[in-house]
């Protein structure tokens, strides 16, 4: 990762450990999970012990979990991908009720809290977490120009390669070990040539409502396979099931969720663009603006509740946010002169929102009607708004 990236999550990292005896960051592989926790040891005079779980002669040391964890009870224990060695909860336990002592292990794992069921069972009530997620918009914008960052998704390895070249290789290598490595080493068997054809077919629904047995056919699989590979990828960071909002509202609504593919990178590979001029030919173009503004929002406000709207009749908004009794509506537009359509001006009526933005790639933010901005991904911010 570049040396002038800061990301907050170390700040989060340090917080946690402060007050919890374990701590789990969390998030997709290659996203940085490794490079910011060796950073944070690295930054710290404390003693510490790194296992990368991946590397067999870092496993074997585990062999008797409960001796290692004694005899660096002074540590503090890094133990990296440890989806891989889920058996080590129950020791992890153990270890943490002798000693309760905040800021003792660090854990990192390429799936969601979800996934790791375990982890919540047996360590509940000692466990923080903090998901990492690639690199987003705000934190590279003073190294690449945003274009690039959509282009080539928030992964480090795919943002900072040298050209768009490298770039996509990289990504194609990535869905490429995903599905023939990632996704066994969960446990999950999936024959490989079934999600990969599932994933490129979600990669054509990105932005769209999904119809589970339109997607089931189109992928020649059951409903109810597909929705558990749907969820296996969900719960690994690879796709984003957006809910629709339950509003009280005098309309017919859709009710079934939108899928996005969470970096707008892997979007791009699977759909087989590789520069931004192809990008901008392409007419996936204006669901990938949306995603890609969507999934930099919604990482970077993590505690705001996010939703989207659409009525029979086609009038939508495409992230509701939030938060404390507050609301915030955001319509996505690739164009450097958006207007505001009919159907979210009534919606805007309709749902009395305290903010309302058109997210477009401008300059510069201006108000196009009472109470709705028009703005870059970088210039809404939801504290300062409400």
């Amino acid at each position: 990762m570049h040396d002038y990236v800061k990301r907050k999550a170390e700040y989060d990292v340090e917080r946690a450990l402060s007050r919890s005896p374990v701590v789990a960051i969390l998030g997709p592989r290659q996203c940085g999970k490794s490079t910011l926790a060796r950073k944070f040891l690295a930054e710290r005079s404390i003693d510490r012990v790194y296992l990368d779980l991946q590397d067999r002669a870092d496993r074997s040391k585990l062999t008797e979990p409960e001796l290692f964890l004694e005899r660096h009870r002074n540590h503090l224990i890094c133990l990296d991908e440890i989806q891989l060695v889920p058996d080590l909860f129950p020791a992890l336990r153990v270890e943490v009720d002798r000693d309760r002592r905040p800021g003792r292990i660090l854990i990192l794992g390429s799936a969601s809290r979800d996934l790791l069921r375990q982890s919540n069972e047996t360590l509940a009530g000692r466990i923080a977490f903090v998901d990492l997620t690639p690199l987003r918009h705000d934190e590279v914008l003073h190294l690449q120009p945003w274009q690039d960052i959509w282009n080539r998704g928030g992964f480090p390895d795919s943002l900072l390669a040298k050209d768009d070249q490298d770039s996509f290789a990289w990504r194609a290598d990535f869905i490429r070990t995903f599905l023939e490595r990632d996704i066994p080493a969960l446990g999950f068997s999936i024959p490989l040539g079934v999600m990969e054809r599932l994933w490129r077919i979600l990669a054509h629904y990105h932005g769209q409502t999904i119809n589970h047995s339109k997607a089931a056919i189109a992928a020649d699989l059951s409903v109810p396979t597909l929705r558990k590979y749907l969820s296996i990828l969900e719960q690994t960071y690879m796709i984003r099931l957006l809910p629709p909002m339950e509003a009280n509202i005098k309309k017919r609504l859709v009710k079934a969720p939108k899928l996005y593919i969470r970096d707008s990178g892997l979007l791009h590979a699977l759909r087989d663009i590789d520069c931004v001029d192809d990008l901008m030919a392409n007419p996936v173009n204006g669901p990938s603006w949306e995603g890609f503004v969507l999934e930099n929002l919604i990482t970077t406000n993590p505690r705001w509740k996010t939703s989207y709207l659409r009525t029979s009749n086609d009038a939508e908004v495409d992230l509701v946010l939030e938060r404390a009794g507050k609301r915030v509506l955001v319509e996505c537009k690739l164009t450097k002169a958006p207007r505001l359509s009919r159907g979210f001006r009534e919606l805007i009526s309709d749902l009395k929102p305290d903010a309302a933005w058109i997210a477009a790639p401008v300059e510069e933010p201006y108000e196009i009607a009472a109470n709705v901005t028009v703005g870059h991904i970088h210039h809404i911010h939801l504290n300062t708004t409400v």
